[in-house]
């Protein structure tokens, strides 16, 4: 395989990259209006170290969106390309967003994943996250 880059996604050059990514990305990600480009740059002005992407041969083909509140982490949009699934890239970013959480102080960090991707979840479980029985709840403020 080509050498993989993990480095801090680039606002705004990186955001169509990404977010086609994600649009691709199967039914594990759900883009709602928190993902549009204004809202990705507030968010990027809270913590903008956490959100990494991977390249290859300078072509982006995976990302992961972090966020810290001081207490706990959270992961949000996990994704790698289809062709390069499987190589490693996913484990590497989640690594390197662990060590970035870790250096803020975070002992904990969550993420969500949905029923149906079963691909996800048996790759996160066997990254030693536990399954939490919960309840997600969302609700829009505007």
């Amino acid at each position: 395989m080509t050498s993989v880059s993990i480095r801090v996604f680039s606002f705004p050059d990186d955001y169509p990259a990404v977010y086609a990514l994600w649009e691709n990305a199967g039914t594990g990600i759900q883009l709602r209006r928190s993902d549009q480009i204004e809202e990705i740059a507030k968010k990027l002005e809270r913590d903008p170290d956490l959100f990494l992407v991977a390249e290859i041969e300078k072509q982006i083909v995976g990302s992961v969106l972090g966020g810290y509140d001081g207490r706990r982490g959270m992961m949000y949009h996990m994704a790698v390309r289809m062709e390069y699934r499987r190589q490693g890239i996913a484990l590497r970013l989640m690594e390197e967003l662990e060590r970035r959480l870790r250096e803020k102080g975070c002992i904990r960090y969550y993420m969500l994943v949905t029923e149906d991707n079963q691909k996800a979840i048996q790759f996160y479980e066997a990254q030693s996250w536990e399954r939490m029985d919960l309840f997600a709840y969302g609700k829009d403020l505007d």
